[in-house]
């Protein structure tokens, strides 16, 4: 579900060609309990025009992030991610840090959130030589407040246990398998919502462009 143009673009191009190396029978039945996720409307996440919920995270050293003061600074660009594990999420950091220059020229912050611990944020932001806070919501507080937690179905378990070998209980900085979904929100500098992307389909996300688009209409 995407309230922002949408269209072939070289970051979904990108994670088009990841899935094509995943094993065929784990993506089918990842994609055929997305499917049901999707259908139960169980994830809807914020709403366009809605106003964002306050939240104080730590960054990759510990250092407290605040969105109200991000948003004293201008707009914000807020992205949620499952984790540095997830290679989809590696691809869309990287890009999303390629185009880090022209969201600052727009006058806006841009900030992710995982469910891992400040550790792995920092191996996250080390890996991929990122410009921006990555935050830890280890309780994931923000992550339920923003509307996109969902529980991984146990068939989606099982094939993160045997076909990846991950544990995500193990990964999680709260020891659940509770993840969010790909969700990205540009904020105005008020805070309200202007443009979402929020959907259980891992391999597609907000492209870098689109953002951008949604900034120089603000």
């Amino acid at each position: 579900m995407s309230d922002s143009a949408t269209g072939a673009g070289s970051l979904n191009d990108e994670l088009a060609r990841q899935r094509e190396k995943t094993d065929a029978q784990a993506v089918r039945t990842i994609t055929a309990a997305n499917q049901a996720l999707a259908a139960s409307g169980e994830v809807q996440g914020l709403e366009l025009g809605q106003l964002a919920p306050e939240f104080e995270l730590p960054d990759a050293t510990g250092r407290p992030v605040r969105l109200s003061e991000r948003l004293a600074l201008g707009p914000v660009v807020l992205t949620f991610y499952r984790g540095e594990w997830c290679p989809y999420c590696n691809i869309t950091l990287a890009a999303l840090q390629g185009v880090l220059g022209e969201v600052k020229d727009a006058g806006a912050s841009l900030i992710a959130i995982s469910p891992q611990r400040p550790d792995d944020a920092l191996t996250m932001s080390e890996k991929h030589g990122l410009g921006f806070d990555v935050l830890s919501d280890a309780e994931q507080s923000v992550i339920r407040a923003y509307g996109v937690q969902f529980r991984v179905p146990a068939e989606i378990e099982d094939v993160h246990m045997t076909f990846f070998k991950k544990d995500i209980s193990e990964l999680n900085a709260d020891g659940s398998w509770n993840l969010p979904v790909p969700a990205t929100f540009v904020l105005d500098a008020d805070g309200l919502v202007r443009a979402r992307h929020v959907g259980v389909e891992y391999t597609s996300r907000m492209e870098p462009g689109e953002i951008l688009a949604a900034l120089r209409e603000l």
